[in-house]
């Protein structure tokens, strides 16, 4: 009698199991319900930087108040990292942000340009770069100071091309 007891209970048991996993698993289909008022999930970005750079946890700060999240990471040698990465030694600034997909940021760039870019994912693109560092670009203020300057989309290939010029501090609201 135990011992049909004892298989009853695993019967159960993995019935449960398998009932829970097909309800949670989105890829189970129409189990799952969607709202149509969630919210997706706030973008994460990863900034490598030096722990001595103002502008970068500046820059951080501006995508925090403009819909991601930032998780700051300090390095002390960022040129082999960024060699790594795929960006150019002309093309690269003082810290480096990388998507949970994996696509990197260069400098700084404004977040209106990064949601785009995570939008549309440009087939063969590694990411976007704000070579240098333009007085009056996000953690680069200056009261109203300005300096015009692009936003390069990054090529997987090593290619480049222009994804934006910002001639003006509302172009990068």
């Amino acid at each position: 009698m135990l011992y049909y007891k004892t298989l009853t209970m695993l019967i159960v048991a993995i019935s449960v199991s398998i009932f829970i996993t097909a309800c949670t698993d989105p890829t189970n289909g129409p189990a799952q319900t969607t709202n149509s008022t969630q919210q997706a999930p706030t973008p994460v970005l990863t900034v490598y930087k030096s722990a001595s750079c103002g502008c970068c946890g500046l820059w951080a700060t501006n995508m925090d108040t403009n819909g991601f999240k930032t998780i700051s990471v300090n390095r002390d040698n960022l040129t082999g990292f960024k060699a790594l990465k795929g960006i150019q030694p002309r093309y690269q600034s003082c810290h480096t942000a990388l998507s949970r997909e994996g696509f990197v940021f260069e400098g700084h760039v404004p977040a209106k340009f990064i949601k785009q870019f995570l939008e549309e994912k440009p087939e063969g693109a590694i990411g976007l770069s704000v070579p240098g560092m333009p007085v009056g670009s996000p953690g680069m203020e200056q009261g109203d100071q300005f300096t015009p300057y692009k936003v390069v989309l990054l090529r997987a290939d090593g290619s480049v091309s222009n994804y934006a010029e910002v001639n003006s501090l509302k172009e990068q609201n």
